[in-house]
């Protein structure tokens, strides 16, 4: 990598903007990558200008590399004030542009965030969004307590943390 990419994640990481859930977003889109293991949540809030629907608000939750977590952090910062149409029309490398070009090993980082981004944008995502009444009681809240959730998963597959303290 070189040290003028290497530098600018490493600000990124420092001082990630809108990271966190959002409990009043109106949409939401999550997409991980199986061949990484990186997963990516995007929360979007709208509001009305000028008779237009934009992007007010947006945040995140990011497992995986400093590099997708920078990309992340980028993008939510870039969408903003954005229709969802102008958004969803962004690509992964128009959302991490600043910074700068990303080696071959981490181009897959900001198709993370474009896939998260336009997961939330989806057509009817907005109509389709489960209301209190509809959210079952056991459903995780979080994108960690789906992480954690003991309830059996489609893929079969279990995610278990391991605590880094040596035993005594």
């Amino acid at each position: 990598m070189s040290e003028d990419f290497h530098k600018r994640v490493e600000d990124s990481i420092r001082n990630p903007k809108n990271m966190g859930e959002m409990t009043d977003a109106d949409a939401i889109g999550t997409v991980g990558s199986p061949g990484c293991g990186d997963m990516v949540r995007m929360w979007l809030k709208y509001k009305v200008e000028n008779g237009q629907k934009i992007i007010d608000k947006a945040s995140f939750q990011s497992f995986g590399c400093e590099t997708a977590i920078a990309a992340a952090s980028l993008a939510t910062e870039l969408i903003r004030g954005k229709t969802p149409e102008e958004a969803a029309n962004m690509s992964g490398s128009e959302l991490a542009a600043d910074l700068g070009p990303l080696p071959p090993t981490k181009i897959h980082c900001t198709q993370l965030v474009e896939d998260a981004l336009r997961s939330a944008l989806a057509p009817g995502k907005e109509a389709s969004k489960p209301t209190s009444s509809e959210i079952k009681a056991d459903s995780p809240s979080s994108l960690i307590d789906s992480l954690n959730s003991d309830s059996p998963k489609e893929s079969g597959v279990k995610l278990v943390f391991l605590d880094n303290e040596s035993p005594s």
